[in-house]
């Protein structure tokens, strides 16, 4: 009973990993699109002004996240208040996205599953693989 278990969800996290892969193809060729060489895409909605953060820097951000069926898992527009946090404390595409902006910028990020929380869930939405997509404003780098 249990390896029947197990083989069903295997197959329901491969279809979640090909979303996110079908996903990514088609979105790379949309207006505005940008990619890295590690297959984060984003779109600058706003741009800011100074310097970049680099990967040890302490940042101050709002931002909302989604998986690709548009189901928010977090938001701190929601909660009502920004929050601060070290880039190196995050998931890599959280790490490598930020970096690009300067403080003021607005962009979304689409990020593929390997640079977020790949075969490990996060609560109740966020399943094994799934690609994760964040609109993130950098207020201010600390």
């Amino acid at each position: 009973m249990d390896q029947v278990i197990a083989e069903k969800q295997k197959a329901q996290y491969a279809i979640v990993k090909k979303e996110g892969l079908d996903f990514l193809t088609k979105n790379r060729k949309k207006k505005g699109i940008q990619e890295t060489a590690s297959g984060i895409q984003y779109k600058v909605l706003r741009k800011g002004k100074g310097s970049h953060p680099i990967a040890s820097s302490r940042v101050k951000v709002h931002y909302e996240g989604s998986v690709l069926s548009g189901e928010v898992f977090d938001s701190s527009y929601e909660r009502g208040e920004s929050i601060v946090f070290g880039l190196n404390q995050v998931i890599p595409g959280w790490t490598e996205g930020i970096q690009l902006m300067k403080p003021g910028s607005k962009y979304i990020f689409y990020i593929p599953q390997e640079l977020a929380y790949g075969a490990n869930p996060r609560g109740s939405v966020i399943k094994p693989y799934s690609l994760l997509i964040f609109e993130v404003e950098l207020l201010e780098i600390l």
